[in-house]
C-alpha cells in the first residue's frame, strides 16, 4: 500500500520561504504523477502544482513563478519550494500521488503552512 509522508510545514513570515517534502513508500515512484494540493479553512482543496512522472510541471496561476515543484525518483521524494510567501497561501498542504496507469489517488496526512507576522 502506498503511503505518503509530508514534512516541512510551519510558521513563516510574509516574504519568507518554505520547503515542503513528501516521501512515498510502498510503490514504484516513477509510476506516479505527484502533486501538491492545499486547503484553507472553509475552502475546497485545490491543486497547487503537479509534476508528471516524465518531469513535466504545471502550477496554479497564483503561485507560478514563486513556487517550484521537483522530484527525486531515487529518493522517492517530491518537493515544493515556496518563495515570496503571502498570508493568503496559509493552508494545510497535501501531497498526492496518482498512478498513471490506474489513476488511483493516494494522499498524505497534510502539513500546515501558516504565513503570518
Amino acid at each position: 500500500q502506498v503511503q505518503l509522508v509530508e514534512s516541512g510545514g510551519g510558521l513563516v513570515q510574509p516574504g519568507g520561504s518554505r520547503r515542503l517534502s513528501c516521501v512515498l513508500s510502498g510503490g514504484i515512484f516513477s509510476f506516479y504523477d505527484m502533486s501538491w494540493y492545499r486547503q484553507a479553512p472553509g475552502q475546497e482543496r485545490e491543486l497547487v502544482a503537479v509534476i508528471r512522472n516524465g518531469g513535466n510541471t504545471n502550477y496554479v496561476d497564483s503561485v507560478r513563478g514563486r513556487f517550484t515543484i521537483s522530484r527525486d525518483n531515487v529518493k522517492k521524494t517530491v518537493t515544493l519550494q515556496m518563495n515570496s510567501l503571502k498570508p493568503e497561501v496559509t493552508a494545510v498542504y497535501y501531497c498526492n500521488a496518482r498512478k498513471v496507469t490506474t489513476l488511483r489517488n493516494f494522499w498524505g496526512q497534510g502539513t500546515q503552512v501558516t504565513v503570518s507576522s
